[in-house]
């Protein structure tokens, strides 16, 4: 299919909205892992054959899709928070919408969607996350298994963040536990992954559980990762009638 799309910059950083053929009024805001990009070109979810799948999948379902740059590897920094909530109100602005938007959050791009959830949950409608990376201490703790993985996130963080490389495992934050009322459903990948379900799904899905409201965590195939287009779209629409 013919993708309509529109590239601009916010905070000197490149973001993209892809227009449907056929919109359903409804947006979705795709926050991604490590090797999401953005440039004044084209972008990792146009590039990667699933993701460019699964894209083509949503959009044809009627959604407006957009995300950003996001300065890159950003371990759910503030900066990354502040300009995802930029994004959102320009896109909200920009484009006819309902004000209620969709999340699809894969890997690393969960940190920021949680962070979202604590600061304007009336703003989102539901969440989906691909094999999120929820615990980001967590995950830092787990890197030191291989020391080369382990000094990469390191400086990552230190970059994104801010702050000292030595101060890295001391300012990242935990599991970011917020009550909300927001429906969020989970695929996660079985087998090996660089997010195992133990220190990140599986733990939030237990904590939801105690506050009486469920997160829906599927385990999949890594083959059939970017094949459950339609599943999104029918966990969507179960919410298309909230006000």
């Amino acid at each position: 299919m013919t993708i309509q799309q529109r590239f601009f910059q916010l905070d000197d950083q490149w973001c993209i909205i892809h227009l449907p053929e056929r919109p359903n009024g409804f947006a979705v805001f795709i926050i991604g892992d490590t090797n999401h990009f953005v440039n004044e070109h084209t972008s990792f979810w146009i590039e990667h054959k699933g993701r460019h799948h699964l894209l083509c999948e949503l959009l044809e379902y009627g959604y407006t899709i957009f995300y950003s740059h996001l300065y890159g590897r950003h371990w759910g920094s503030p900066k990354a928070v502040r300009l995802a909530k930029q994004l959102i109100y320009y896109v909200l602005k920009s484009e006819i919408l309902n004000n209620r938007i969709y999340i699809l959050a894969e890997g690393m791009g969960a940190l920021v969607a949680l962070q979202l959830l604590e600061t304007m949950p009336k703003q989102i409608r539901a969440i989906v996350m691909l094999s999120p990376c929820l615990d980001l201490r967590a995950q830092l703790e787990y890197e030191k298994e291989n020391k080369f993985f382990y000094k990469r996130m390191a400086r990552e963080i230190a970059l994104a963040y801010d702050i000292d490389e030595a101060n890295a495992e001391k300012a990242v934050p935990s599991l970011l536990l917020v009550p909300h009322q927001v429906p969020i459903k989970i695929w996660q990948l079985s087998g090996i992954t660089p997010y195992p379900s133990s220190l990140h799904c599986r733990k939030y899905e237990q904590w939801m559980r105690t506050t009486n409201h469920n997160v829906h965590v599927i385990y999949c195939l890594p083959e059939k990762r970017y094949q459950f287009g339609k599943a999104i779209d029918q966990f969507f629409q179960q919410y298309n009638e909230l006000s």
